[in-house]
């Protein structure tokens, strides 16, 4: 059974949907707070979670990415290809030029491994070959520490899973901005990721239009 995730800054949204053509159901969805919403709701969301202030000089540029879901029986990747096309499709409809989100990195993947290693794994790779300038770096309100170990007290696996919603800002381009939240609620560490549109992988850029753009004739 799966439960309702709902806050506040819902109704501020915009909804971005995706829908199997054969079985009518919903199987994703996203949603989206432009600058304006944010101004209405109280700010980002992020903004609960880290000090944004790093990101104010493209503020009113930057629509902010949350809550994403793909259906379990979806999850092979091209539902996801399809809410990134979705998204980029706001993004040229509005004219806006930055996409900011959080992104998730459970803090224990499964009983057997060791609290905060993925994250600790995670957070070397991104920092190491994804992060953003020291300008644009946000500063989180609730560090990771666990069990009293801050996560270079962790040690990091041997290799590294990345999360596909992670993989898919990193594979646009995205720059990871400073170091994770951490988020008990919920079990897991929220990284800020900053995406601008004007330096996107375009060959990335071309294949979500593609995939759009195939769904949109009822090849996809």
């Amino acid at each position: 059974m799966f439960e309702l995730d709902a806050d506040a800054f819902d109704e501020f949204c915009d909804h971005l949907l995706v829908r199997d053509n054969i079985t009518e159901e919903y199987v994703g969805c996203y949603r989206m707070l432009p600058p304006d919403s944010a101004a209405a709701a109280g700010g980002y969301y992020t903004a609960t979670e880290f000090d944004i202030s790093a990101l104010d000089p493209v503020a009113n540029r930057i629509v902010e990415m949350g809550r994403a879901c793909v259906d379990p029986a979806h999850r092979t990747g091209s539902v996801l290809s399809l809410m990134w096309s979705g998204i980029l499709h706001y993004l040229e409809l509005t004219g806006y030029e930055w996409v900011m989100g959080c992104v998730s990195v459970p803090v224990l993947p499964s009983p057997d491994s060791i609290a905060g290693a993925d994250v600790r794994g995670v957070r070397d790779f991104v920092m190491n070959k994804h992060a953003s300038p020291g300008s644009r770096r946000v500063i989180p309100r609730n560090p990771v520490v666990l069990g009293g170990l801050t996560l270079d007290e962790i040690a990091a696996p041997e290799r590294v899973t990345m999360p596909p919603l992670l993989r898919g800002y990193l594979r646009m381009g995205a720059m990871i901005c400073g170091e994770p939240a951490h988020d008990p609620e919920f079990g897991v560490a929220d990284f800020v990721a900053l995406q601008g549109l004007h330096s996107a992988n375009k060959r990335y850029l071309e294949r979500l239009r593609s995939a759009a753009a195939a769904h949109e004739s009822g090849i996809g």
